[in-house]
């Protein structure tokens, strides 16, 4: 006898559910609006519920006839006889959705088939059915469309996605059924059938990893259940449903056996690991897959297999709830997707993503694109051959040939003062591998200015004019300085950027100058780090600080690192580069934390063990004395000159507050730790009570390299230890 079903699922997935049904038995397959219609001999049905990794419910349809009131409702439910499908006795939930003139709400709809069903058995003289919110003996679905109601017997009872191994599924993860349906799209059963690998390298609860083990090893996902609804079902067939679940138990053994593809997942966040293994272990395939604590940035291939040229990195990362969230975000895509064009040529890529504007951030060509839904979030697949022809043009737009200008005398000795830099300055740079450099700092004081090189673009900041020196000629000897520099380095005047220092007082501190929000990717060593030219007063990095930057590279192996008023978090950067075991980045502004986690997302790093904190460092070092004492092995305190922000308590003055500053952090420094204090406060002495209960070493000079050696007193940096 063939009966008709309707199996629902979430939406754009009804196309790949009617494929699978078919595979399955199911005859007059059409798709419908959140499901998919079919019919079928019971065993259809049943083998549907078994091994559907799509569906959300298969429903065996009992009644389907035209209504136009909730009594109309009341007498459809009452044609059909629930005595074939539930004893007396027995516990009901009903699940109702759709329209219908007099029924205001779900609940309502719900009410009106309950009644229809209890009255029937009440009639009858028969016990009653009770309403059982958790495993119902029956659960009756009701569907009201245009007129139209559907009547059905829900053979699943709890969704089917639900297959029974997750215990936590984390902060937001995927479901089980759309997890298998992006795999089905990104081509891993035909991967798994070659033995190839699956990567999931940010796998949270380990989702991906387990629904695709369960497709590789052939394993119906209703044999991790439980409890199904049909069980309870008065027409239960149980022979059927055991021949069907024994046939299940052999093709897993089967495919347990033929298994050869590895499934690698990794994740930054131990808590996420957890959930992943116990998930993992729930689901029975724990000898298929392999979890380990890892970075994006150490996302390797997988060295014992080497001779597999292909493979599938499938991935879900996050997407941002806000637009400043969907700014610091979009430098995880790029990473990910240089990581993967530079050590997995040949493999297959897969994004899924709720903003596919980040998928662009990827910076390969996709050359499929998927609409899901994760929720009611509309979502996008996008799937990437990685091939090294693969990438978006990242070609700078040709500015056009520099112009000839006629330079006055003035302009012309300013000119030649850059050139002769820039061929001091050239063998150096080439040896130390530096592309961001102070080219000229107001060398000839009249031309009042400092010139910063950001690998091809320009800097310059000119210092407010002495007062001696009158406002048109300021202004004159700032237009030949503009028109200079094209002529004496090649840059084009399109990007070169202008700004005026002035000393910063009062409400004018920490104030934006423009909110373009334009950021330059530049490299210092193997740090990838993002300066903005155009939206604030400083781009973003202290070039005279590069040196100490490299010395916490060199000294961070290992180390717990704690960066105080940290900025962009630049120099935690080169410590995480270094091999720092953890770290923790302070600052009180919410631009700079959100910059710096632009950079860790850069590089790959995980918030988790790298932690962003928006806190004024002075009542963080107030407040943390005594719980964090002794836990940072490494710590660099860089303050402001002077701050009096809004966001502060108090004022904090460097001279004034150093010794206090440098007491409180030395309690946060483990025995064997060290302190780097750095200031750019030009006339700065440091208290001889530093050292009398310190080990304290001047390390200025060697913190000074050659493009800012014209100027000695641009910052003073020393190495405080605690004494013997």
């Amino acid at each position: 006898m063939n009966h008709s079903y309707f199996a629902t699922c979430p939406k754009a997935i009804e196309p790949i559910l009617a494929d699978e049904l078919a595979s399955l038995g199911a005859e007059n397959v059409k798709l419908s609006q959140g499901g998919v219609l079919f019919t079928g001999a019971l065993a259809v049905g049943y083998r549907a519920c078994l091994w559907s990794r799509l569906a959300n419910r298969i429903l065996l349809l009992v009644q389907e006839t035209r209504i136009d009131s909730p009594d109309d409702l009341y007498d459809a439910v009452m044609t059909v006889d629930w005595q074939q499908h539930m004893h007396s006795g027995q516990t009901l939930l009903v699940d109702y959705a759709g329209r219908l003139r007099g029924i205001d709400n779900t609940h309502f709809g719900a009410l009106k088939v309950k009644d229809a069903i209890v009255d029937q058995f009440r009639d009858a003289g028969l016990a009653r059915p009770s309403i059982a919110k958790q495993d119902p003996d029956l659960r009756v679905n009701v569907f009201v469309n245009r007129g139209r109601v559907r009547i059905s017997i829900d053979l699943s009872g709890d969704s089917l996605h639900r297959r029974g191994y997750r215990q936590d599924g984390g902060m937001a993860p995927l479901k089980e059924n759309l997890a298998a349906a992006l795999l089905i799209r990104a081509g891993w059963p035909q991967l798994a059938a070659q033995g190839a690998p699956l990567i999931d390298p940010m796998c949270g609860s380990g989702t991906f990893l387990i629904e695709a083990a369960l497709l590789a090893t052939d394993t119906a996902p209703g044999l991790l259940r439980w409890r199904f609804g049909l069980q309870t079902w008065a027409q239960h067939d149980r022979q059927l449903w055991q021949g069907l679940w024994d046939e299940a138990e052999q093709r897993r053994e089967a495919g347990e056996a033929l298994f050869v593809a590895e499934i690698h997942g990794y994740d930054g966040m131990p808590k996420a690991l957890t959930q992943s293994r116990e998930n993992i272990k729930q689901a029975g395939v724990a000898s298929f897959i392999r979890v380990s604590h890892r970075q994006l940035q150490e996302l390797k291939p997988l060295t014992h297999k080497a001779d597999l040229a292909s493979g599938l990195i499938i991935t879900n990362p996050p997407y941002g709830a806000r637009l400043s969230e969907v700014a610091d975000i979009q430098y995880l895509y790029q990473y990910l997707g240089e990581k993967v064009s530079q050590q997995f040529q040949g493999w297959q890529l897969a994004v899924f993503t709720g903003n596919p504007d980040l998928g662009k951030a990827v910076g390969l060509r996709s050359h499929k694109q998927y609409s899901f839904f994760n929720g009611a979030i509309k979502s996008q697949l996008l799937l990437f051959d990685i091939a090294a022809d693969n990438h978006f043009s990242d070609r700078r737009q040709t500015d056009g040939v520099i112009p000839l200008q006629e330079l006055s005398t003035g302009a012309q000795m300013f000119a030649n003062r850059i050139s002769k830099n820039a061929k001091q300055l050239k063998s150096w740079l080439r040896q130390q591998d530096i592309s961001c450099y102070r080219l000229y700092d107001a060398d000839m004081p009249e031309y009042a200015v400092a010139v910063d090189v950001y690998g091809d673009w320009l800097h310059v900041q000119e210092y407010a004019p002495p007062a001696k020196v009158d406002t048109d000629s300021a202004a004159r000897r700032l237009q030949e300085v503009l028109l200079a520099l094209p002529q004496a380095t090649g840059i084009p005047e399109q990007r070169i950027i202008l700004k005026q220092r002035k000393q910063q007082t009062g409400k004018r501190q920490y104030q934006a100058l423009h909110q373009g929000g334009e950021y330059l990717e530049v490299k210092e060593g193997d740090c990838r780090l993002l300066v903005n030219l155009t939206d604030y007063l400083d781009a973003g990095l202290f070039l005279d600080h590069r040196p100490v930057r490299k010395r916490i590279q060199n000294m961070a192996a290992g180390k717990r690192f704690l960066n105080l008023f940290c900025y962009t978090a630049s120099a935690t950067v080169h410590a995480i580069k270094g091999g720092a075991k953890n770290s923790l980045s302070v600052d009180m502004s919410a631009t700079y934390q959100s910059w710096a986690r632009k950079n860790l997302a850069l590089n790959g790093c995980s918030e988790w063990l790298h932690k962003l904190e928006q806190a004024d460092c002075m009542e963080f070092l107030r407040h943390h004395g005594k719980t964090h004492a002794g836990k940072y092995d490494l710590i660099f305190l860089d303050p402001p000159t002077f701050s009096n922000s809004k966001r502060m308590l108090g004022v904090m003055d460097v001279q004034r507050d150093h010794v206090w500053m440098i007491k409180q952090a030395m309690g946060l420094l483990a025995e064997k730790g060290t302190l780097i204090f750095s200031t750019n406060y030009r006339k700065f002495v440091l208290d001889d009570k530093v050292e009398q209960f310190n080990k304290v070493l001047d390390i200025s000079n060697q913190t000074i390299d050659r493009d800012f050696a014209r100027n000695k007193k641009i910052h003073y940096c020393f190495e405080i230890r605690h004494k013997d």
